[in-house]
């Protein structure tokens, strides 16, 4: 069983923009998908790195994640600039 941990930093992004609804949503769908290779191209899972993933909510808005073993971590959201931003500082 996978589950999925949300940081302060993630929950006031999202909040800051109104997209609980999508977010939520979008939660649910890679938490059902997630480990299944065949559901990741539909749900616009790809990996950018060790253990870190995105997934998108829409065209413009994206969430990354850290998958640890039997835990997904979303960390921050954003749109295409935001992320860059965000996995040049990680890195």
């Amino acid at each position: 069983m996978i589950s999925v941990k949300l940081s302060k930093r993630f929950k006031k992004i999202v909040r800051s923009a109104g997209r609980e609804c999508e977010v939520s949503e979008t939660l649910k769908l890679v938490l059902e998908g997630f480990g299944n290779p065949h559901a990741h191209t539909g749900l616009s899972i790809r990996k950018l790195g060790r253990h870190v993933y995105e997934c998108r909510t829409g065209l413009a808005w994206r969430l990354i994640f850290i998958a640890e073993k039997g835990v997904l971590s979303f960390d921050f959201a954003g749109d295409h600039d935001e992320i860059q931003n965000y996995l040049r500082g990680k890195r």
